[in-house]
């Protein structure tokens, strides 16, 4: 069974390194990750796919240290299509507290 899923509601992204979503009992795809800096100076986003049994470092790191400008929005190339397996986690981390909100949706297959 595949079930569309928001992953991760519209939040900030915080500046400490973050679990944002945990795929559980299922593999999830994701279809689409944006982030939008909605301050008035320059912030940074890193994003990290992580293994069940890890945690987020340099070696699952996909994402580091995006630039966005004030008001821009980056759709994340780089994360769309990846696929993580019962356990597996998304986590980001921010340069800036409350300066990039985040959302997240794919499908969930059971």
């Amino acid at each position: 069974m595949i079930t569309v899923a928001v992953l991760i509601e519209p939040k900030y992204a915080e500046n400490t390194q973050t679990t944002q979503y945990t795929s559980s009992g299922v593999t999830t795809i994701i279809d689409k990750f944006t982030a939008t800096n909605i301050s008035a100076a320059t912030a940074t986003i890193s994003v990290n796919l992580v293994a069940s049994a890890g945690s987020a470092a340099n070696t699952n790191l996909i994402v580091k240290t995006k630039t966005l400008q004030p008001g821009e929005t980056y759709t994340f190339p780089e994360i769309v299509g990846q696929a993580l397996a019962s356990g597996d986690f998304i986590s980001t981390i921010a340069g800036t507290a409350s300066a990039i909100n985040i959302r997240s949706s794919g499908r969930q297959v059971s």
